[in-house]
């Protein structure tokens, strides 16, 4: 800000807040100096936001005792980072080849964002920037993230998602995707070989190749229902 516009700022402030007011010339002009001195480096308004009267008037509401110009070049020091911290530089337009070039893009895009200038660049997402040429006709091909040559050769170590896949493909119902009333196996989850002994403990929980017969009725119960709701 330059003397006219700390001037401006004193001004609106000795409106909310008399005590800022100097009715001696001599104090009023050192007033002024000193203001001009803490705030030259900080601008009056850009246009991402910040405001020097606004900064005044937040102060004198939340502080009892009389603002400084301190408290001002305070809160921009904090606008300018946050905003830096919520930058992410762009790629420059530059030559990389020309290092000189591109560092001085790089800095001028943030020195405009510190300023309240430009608004932060926000990380890019994932999918915005570009695809590998002939990537959908891979994911077409492979049409899973495991090859099906790769599930063919993992079948026999996955026997009951082997069979689950196989009843899926041939239009049977997803046994696993209902629980299991009799084994109380979760959705998604193998039934259990439930071994109980003489005493009613049990003895055993190992994972079945196959499910029980009472979660395939309920698969295809399932499956009519949603059938019948589509």
């Amino acid at each position: 800000m330059d003397h006219r516009e700390v001037a401006a700022v004193l001004t609106y402030a000795g409106r909310l807040d008399p005590r800022l007011i100097r009715t001696d010339p001599g104090e009023a002009d050192n007033q002024l100096d000193t203001w001009h001195e803490l705030l030259n480096d900080v601008p009056m308004t850009t246009g991402q936001g910040w405001d020097a009267r606004g900064i005044v008037r937040k102060r004198i509401v939340m502080s009892p005792y009389p603002i400084l110009p301190a408290d001002v070049a305070r809160d921009w020091q904090a606008y300018r980072r946050d905003r830096l911290v919520r930058h992410t530089d762009p790629t420059p337009a530059a030559d990389p080849d020309n290092p000189q070039a591109w560092r001085t893009e790089l800095l001028a895009a943030r020195d405009a964002v510190a300023a309240g200038q430009a608004a932060p660049s926000a990380h890019r997402g994932i999918t915005a920037g570009r695809h590998r040429p002939g990537l959908a006709d891979q994911l077409a091909a492979v049409g899973s993230y495991i090859p099906p040559a790769a599930r063919a050769a993992l079948a026999p170590y996955r026997p009951a998602r082997a069979a689950r896949e196989a009843a899926i493909a041939a239009g049977g119902p997803d046994v696993l995707g209902v629980p299991c009333d009799w084994c109380h196996a979760d959705k998604g989850e193998p039934c259990r070989r439930r071994r109980i002994s003489l005493d009613g403990t049990a003895r055993g929980n190992a994972p079945r190749a196959t499910v029980h017969p009472g979660r395939i009725d309920s698969a295809l119960a399932a499956q009519a229902q949603q059938a019948s709701a589509a």
